[in-house]
C-alpha cells in the first residue's frame, strides 16, 4: 500500500433522476437530490481515487462520514463528487470530499475508509448467518 499517498484524487458524476430524489428514497418530500445519494456519490469518488491501487485481494470499505449537504439540486442536473486522499494511517484512509452541481458546491466533508482483506471480510460476514 506504499502507493497510497496524500494527494490522490477521484471523481464520480451523475445526472439527478427521479429515483435519486429525497421524495423517492424517503429522506424528505421534495424532488431534489437526496442526501444519501450525494453521500454515495462521494464514496464512489473515494473508490475512484484509490481502489485501483490496492494490492490483489484488498479493497476499501467506508467506516465514517461527516458530511454537510448545503444546497439543493433539481432533477436533470449533473452532479460531480470529488474525493482527495489527505492522510493514510496504517489501513485507514482519510478523504476530503466535495460535491458540486452545475451551479455551485452542494456538499462537503470528510470520509474515512479502511483497507481489508476481501476474502477474510466476507468470511466474517458469513459467520453472522450461522
Amino acid at each position: 500500500m506504499d502507493n497510497l499517498k496524500p494527494g490522490l484524487v477521484g471523481n464520480a458524476d451523475m445526472v439527478v433522476g427521479t429515483n435519486d430524489t429525497a421524495a423517492r428514497v424517503g429522506s424528505g418530500k421534495i424532488f431534489v437530490l437526496a442526501t444519501p445519494v450525494m453521500i454515495g456519490l462521494m464514496e464512489e469518488a473515494a473508490l475512484d481515487a484509490v481502489e485501483h491501487l490496492l494490492p490483489d485481494a484488498r479493497q476499501s470499505l467506508g467506516t465514517h462520514l461527516d458530511v454537510s449537504h448545503t444546497a439543493a439540486t433539481p432533477t436533470g442536473m449533473k452532479v460531480t463528487a470529488r474525493a482527495e486522499l489527505v492522510k493514510v494511517e496504517g489501513r485507514m484512509l482519510f478523504f476530503s470530499v466535495t460535491a458540486r452541481d452545475e451551479v455551485e458546491e452542494i456538499g462537503n466533508g470528510q470520509h474515512q475508509r479502511v483497507v481489508v482483506n476481501a476474502r477474510a471480510f466476507v468470511d466474517r460476514v458469513a459467520k453472522k448467518l450461522g
